[in-house]
């Protein structure tokens, strides 16, 4: 693979500079109207209806979807990287689960959940070192 020298920006005067970003700046706004469009589109779209019967493992007991959502309209799903044998998660998975659950957003509904597909016995270790208020289920 071959490389390149970084080349410096070309140095203009101040009412260079600020013709090129006004340039810019319209060029910026008009992907952010498109971004939003794109983005309300997005959310316009239909839902699938959901016909296969999930069965977690949770703190609980068996739990299905809809349990996960515990009455609520949305459910927080993050996939938290344990690996069998692993003494502690994934710094950056373990920063995002120790933080979300404080978000403004999360403290609404109280608690949040976390899923994941493999492991559980490694994780029930981890999670009383770890003392997080969140709930951990594995899908089955």
């Amino acid at each position: 693979m071959a490389t390149r020298a970084m080349e410096n920006p070309k140095v203009v005067s101040p009412a260079e500079w600020l013709a090129a970003r006004k340039e810019l700046l319209k060029k910026e706004k008009e992907f952010s109207r498109l971004r939003d469009q794109l983005s309300k589109k997005r959310r316009e779209l239909p839902w699938e209806k959901v016909e296969k019967q999930y069965v977690f493992d949770g703190t609980k007991g068996k739990e299905t979807l809809a349990d996960l959502f515990g009455g609520r309209s949305q459910l927080i799903v993050y996939h938290f990287m344990l690996g069998p044998g692993w003494a502690e998660g994934c710094p950056s998975c373990s920063f995002i689960s120790d933080h979300i659950w404080r978000s403004s957003l999360a403290r609404r509904w109280r608690k949040s959940r976390r899923s994941k597909s493999a492991w559980a016995g490694d994780s029930i270790g981890y999670r009383r070192k770890a003392a997080t208020s969140t709930m951990t289920t594995r899908c089955r």
